[in-house]
């Protein structure tokens, strides 16, 4: 029988991340701790195998994808960056201080547009959009190749990699929404032949 692995794992610390600021498409480095992170989670995966990797048009996860597949291992491994896996745009949100941003609006409001699902902020996307935009992309690009029994690796965003979980975990909104994807902690599927989920975890 063979059993197929998918680690979704979200990027380390962003300079955006520790400033409180809202960041969404907004091209942010890693800071040292957040390199450090992904270097971490790269050493938990040494004993994986990776057919393929994707990740984002950030170079928030396009670097920590990177450090994770050489602490890891995993040298040479194709690697295909797409938009369609960039974090939730948050438009008129992206660079305010989160706190400053709850003065200005409230605190409920920005809570509506952070914790609700359909609900986007000003000219940004909600996590309904952003699943839009994930999910015929892992349709169509990256489930064919598990199917095929590629071990596979994608290196995003907190809400992106929800998008994904919540269809590969058949999660209701509230319950994806109430799901924290700490940063830079590798989350494994292993997945049958008929892509039924035998096991899922973070790697801590």
């Amino acid at each position: 029988m063979s059993h197929t692995t998918l680690v979704l794992i979200r990027h380390g610390q962003s300079q955006w991340n520790l400033e409180n600021k809202f960041t969404g498409w907004v091209d942010v480095p890693l800071t040292a701790k957040g390199e450090e992170e992904a270097k971490a989670a790269g050493h938990l995966l040494a004993n994986y195998k990776f057919d393929l990797a994707y990740t984002s048009k950030l170079q928030r996860a396009q670097n920590t994808l990177k450090m994770v597949l050489a602490e890891s291992g995993n040298t040479n491994v194709p690697t295909i960056e797409d938009l369609a896996l960039n974090e939730r745009m948050y438009g008129d949100l992206q660079g305010l201080d989160k706190t400053e941003t709850e003065h200005k609006f409230g605190v409920d409001q920005v809570k509506i547009w952070r914790r609700s699902y359909d609900i986007a902020p000003p000219n940004g996307e909600s996590l309904k959009d952003t699943a839009i935009r994930v999910l015929p992309y892992y349709e169509s690009t990256i489930l064919p190749q598990l199917q095929a029994g590629k071990n596979i690796i994608v290196a995003a965003h907190g809400n992106s990699l929800r998008a994904l979980i919540m269809d590969i975990e058949k999660m209701t909104p509230d319950e994806i929404l109430a799901f924290e994807i700490p940063t830079a902690t590798p989350r494994v599927y292993v997945f049958d032949e008929n892509m039924n989920i035998l096991e899922k975890r973070f790697l801590k």
